[in-house]
């Protein structure tokens, strides 16, 4: 059995800085660095980096970086066979500053994402008869996610999603469809409606996904740790301390220990572990896929920490 994560491949061309410039301002930059990206691809990289294994259904451009990105997620061990090549358009591109405490702004070109349509959910319902869970974000048309979470229903398959980038209207039948969503505190507080940024608010905002028909809310906080709401529990887990340099991905590196944890057979507590600390050790280095920690490493931290 497979997990398939279905969602955006991009490029990532990041700039670091001693700080983020504000609105019209020109500040100069340290380094450069061209690196794989895009949520789904993230994910996707998180998950056999973990040695799970694991399929990409997205697309790519014929031309800037697509053969590229779709040779990383190989060498990363994600089966890509079922990577449409876009001829019409050009691969997606993210623009991304960081600055010296590891803070981000990143602006998202969808590229070859953003015609992602009825033949890849074709492509993917092909797929799901071999999988335990899809996981899914919101790079992608809006309408090929809440597609791709009925198709996996129908095939009794487990939905993850990430509501990332945050959209404060997403569709209420796709809520319905959702088994597990993992918003950070800034996506939670766009779905709710309302600040989110401490364990109470969290655990409100947790409580009213919940009510919109999602059976499991984990609302991540970054270094405050994680807050999780089930009809049966509700429970927090703190985060690793940990010295972080780019918090490009931890998102993502999360929701792949998280897969990865359940995927095993390990307890919904003990996944949500798996995801902080798979989190934790994407901040300690730059970027986003060559930020996402391989088994050996993962495994020595756990040990490590006596989990």
């Amino acid at each position: 059995m497979t997990i398939i994560v279905f969602g955006s491949i991009n490029i990532d061309l990041v700039a670091t800085t001693s700080r983020l410039p504000i609105a019209g301002e020109t500040i100069l930059g340290e380094d450069f660095f061209k690196i794989p990206g895009g949520k789904g691809a993230n994910q996707a990289v998180a998950l056999a980096r973990l040695e799970i294994p694991t399929y990409m259904v997205g697309r790519v451009g014929a031309q800037s970086f697509g053969a590229e990105l779709v040779h990383n997620l190989q060498l990363a061990g994600v089966q890509t066979e079922n990577i449409f090549i876009d001829q019409t358009v050009s691969s997606g591109v993210a623009i991304i500053t960081v600055d010296y405490a590891g803070e981000n702004q990143i602006v998202v070109i969808p590229g070859a994402n953003g015609r992602v349509n009825q033949e890849d959910i074709e492509r993917l319902s092909q797929l799901l008869p071999t999988a335990t869970a899809l996981i899914l974000q919101l790079e992608i048309p809006i309408d090929a996610v809440v597609a791709a979470a009925k198709a996996a229903k129908d095939a009794n398959i487990q939905v993850i999603l990430d509501p990332a980038p945050a959209q404060a209207n997403l569709p209420d039948e796709l809520y319905q469809l959702v088994d597990i969503i993992t918003p950070n505190e800034v996506e939670a507080g766009q779905l709710v409606g309302f600040p989110v940024d401490n364990q109470e608010s969290a655990l409100k905002a947790a409580k009213v996904l919940l009510q919109r028909g999602v059976k499991c809310a984990i609302v991540k906080l970054g270094a405050k740790g994680a807050v999780c709401a089930t009809a049966e529990e509700t429970f927090f887990v703190p985060a690793f301390p940990i010295h972080a340099v780019d918090t490009v991905a931890a998102g993502d590196a999360f929701n792949g220990g998280l897969a990865a944890a359940l995927y095993t057979g390990l307890s919904l507590h003990q996944a949500i572990i798996w995801g902080s600390a798979a989190g934790a050790l994407a901040t300690t280095k730059m970027g986003a896929q060559t930020s996402l920690p391989d088994k050996l490493t993962f495994d020595y931290f756990l040990a490590e920490k006596e989990l």
